[in-house]
This record gives structure tokens, C-alpha cells and sequence, in this order.
């Protein structure tokens, strides 16, 4: 029974399903390729945002590059980061998806990077153009110039 409990509240707190292996798997990864850019920008994995009435919790955030006070934390961050990464779990719709990428460009996020692993494909979305999808090769992050080669994300080590 606790463990229903805690699922059910873990989805409550973050909107989100919980999890699955291909989802911890992408998360890290793509973690590490953007730790790559640690001195311009840092990045936060799971990180609560409050921005006006918007309350979500991406998979991944990108920051301009910020210093640390780890005396001092934030529970809830009120600034928009420059990217959001979401990443299609099995147990999640599309559109509840596309329904928090929309909340997070209008709430001030420049670019939207949707994860899906079924299809190994990376969508990013800005507020301004239509949706690039990339399927191989180099993604190319419009609001950061951040650069991630597909086969570093989906393809064996």
C-alpha cells in the first residue's frame, strides 16, 4: 500500500508519471551532454519551476550560467530557464506533454527540447518557428547554440 501512496504523490507533486528505465537511462545521458557546456550554462535535472501561475517540473533545465550557494537553497525557481527537456514516458500522453511544453513558451522558456524513445527523435520547440525534429546527426538548441550529437544520446557506448 505505502508504495501506491508514494507513486501517487511523486506524480502529484511533479504532474508527471513516474519514471521508467529508458527515462532514467535518456536523462542521464543528455545530462551529461550538457554538463559539456558547464562554462556557459548550468543545468538542473528535476528542478520545480514557479513562474506565475505555472507550476512544472521539467526533466531538465538550462540556466545561463550561475554560481552555487548550497547554504542557501530554492525550493520552487521563479525565472524561466533558456531550455526545458521533457522526455515521453510510456504511461504518457502526447498531448499532456505538448499541453506543458505550450505552459512552459508561454511562461517565458526560449526552447523545448521533447524526448521521445520509442522513436529515438529529439523535437525542439521555440515560441517563434515550427518544431525541428532530428533524427540523426546534430541537434542544434536555437536559444543557446548548444550542439548534441544524436548518437551520443541514443546510440551504444
Amino acid at each position: 500500500m505505502e508504495t501506491t501512496q508514494e507513486r501517487t504523490t511523486y506524480e502529484q507533486e511533479r504532474d508527471k508519471p513516474l519514471p521508467s528505465l529508458n527515462h532514467g537511462f535518456l536523462q542521464a545521458v543528455i545530462t551529461g551532454e550538457l554538463l559539456g557546456h558547464r562554462e556557459k550554462y548550468t543545468s538542473f535535472s528535476e528542478l520545480t519551476l514557479q513562474i506565475g501561475d505555472l507550476r512544472v517540473t521539467p526533466d531538465l533545465c538550462v540556466y545561463p550560467k550561475m554560481s552555487m550557494n548550497f547554504q542557501e537553497d530554492v525550493v520552487r525557481v521563479t525565472e524561466p530557464p533558456l531550455i526545458a527537456v521533457e522526455i515521453l514516458s510510456p504511461t504518457q500522453s502526447q498531448q499532456d506533454v505538448m499541453d506543458r511544453i505550450n505552459g512552459m513558451l508561454d511562461a517565458g522558456v526560449e526552447s523545448c527540447w521533447l524526448v521521445q524513445p520509442v522513436t529515438e527523435t529529439i523535437t525542439i520547440f521555440t515560441g517563434n518557428e515550427k518544431p525541428t525534429t532530428v533524427s540523426t546527426g546534430t541537434l542544434h538548441d536555437p536559444a543557446t547554440d548548444i550542439e548534441v550529437n544524436l548518437a551520443d544520446i541514443f546510440g551504444e557506448k
